[in-house]
């Protein structure tokens, strides 16, 4: 884990304290997109609604071919994706798909 990811399973572990997140995990699913091309996510959780959600952590910049396997990911899974980018002392969530 990253310095960046690091300081996001913080901030998920004070969302589980809060309540609003039941379960999370880091690189714990492992996600089959096509032949031999897979997606570990960086965090899969639970909300305390039930919903599953797959967060890719990124820094200022995304690679072309992780871009692509997260749209992928996707059209293909039925929960949501979303891109987690570092912003100040906050982060910033965008939903993929």
């Amino acid at each position: 884990m990253n310095r960046l990811e690091a300081a996001y399973a913080q901030h998920l572990a004070l969302r589980q304290k809060a309540g609003d997140v039941d379960w999370f995990v880091y690189e714990g699913i492992k996600l089959k997109l096509a032949g031999k091309t897979y997606l570990t996510v960086d965090f899969f959780l639970m909300l305390a609604t039930g919903d599953l959600e797959a967060h890719e952590v990124k820094g200022s910049f995304i690679e072309d071919d992780a871009a692509v396997k997260l749209k992928v990911a996707a059209s293909l899974y039925p929960f949501r994706f979303v891109l987690v980018r570092a912003s100040g002392p906050t982060w910033d969530l965008k939903e993929i798909g």
